[in-house]
């Protein structure tokens, strides 16, 4: 079993001000940050999805073999046009996806949802004080109805029409709750 991460990353950033995936954390880019998390967490392949082409090229983590970068063309049509093209450029089994601006998720977390899907494959959800979080994992044979869905419906309608059995994973992690949407939401 090949675990597939996808890192929608192609957001406009509005209320941040600037570029938030590539701003300063503690001495590097945002982005890497979450893209550590996600290899450290044992995820085999990455794919992180951009705006355009090589706006995140100084992100050293984007140059590692297990990580590849795809362009939205459009990604005004929201995360899953994103998503897509992140999984018309790779497979894997389970898919976590993970947005790009989550970087003080845990790597310990990433593998106990790894951990609990090969234990019992599902639509796992970590959740921190029963509020749910990142990175979910998605059966990899949700890979075609994902594809085959419009950009205009959000992933959760879309697991919701593929009635998937939902298992909470309950973890002890404030980062699955915590996007950066602001410079101040960088303070851990």
């Amino acid at each position: 079993m090949t675990s597939l991460a996808i890192v929608p990353a192609a957001g406009r950033s509005d209320r941040f001000g600037s570029p938030k995936l590539t701003a300063d954390l503690r001495g590097e880019p945002l982005l890497a940050r979450t893209i550590q998390s996600l290899l450290d967490g044992h995820v085999a392949r990455v794919v992180v999805v951009a705006s355009a082409a090589g706006v995140f090229e100084h992100v050293p983590l984007v140059h590692d073999p297990r990580v590849s970068v795809v362009v939205n063309p459009d990604p005004d049509r929201g995360m899953l046009s994103s998503i897509q093209m992140g999984l018309a450029a790779a497979d894997g089994d389970p898919i976590l996806i993970l947005p790009g601006d989550m970087p003080f998720v845990r790597s310990a977390t990433v593998a106990a949802v790894l951990e609990a899907y090969r234990r019992a494959p599902a639509f796992i959800v970590p959740e921190r004080h029963s509020r749910p979080g990142h990175p979910i994992a998605l059966p990899g044979s949700l890979r075609s109805a994902v594809l085959a869905a419009s950009p205009a419906t959000s992933l959760s309608a879309l697991i919701k029409s593929q009635r998937l059995v939902r298992r909470a994973l309950p973890v002890d992690d404030e980062g699955v709750l915590h996007d950066v949407d602001t410079p101040a939401d960088l303070m851990e």
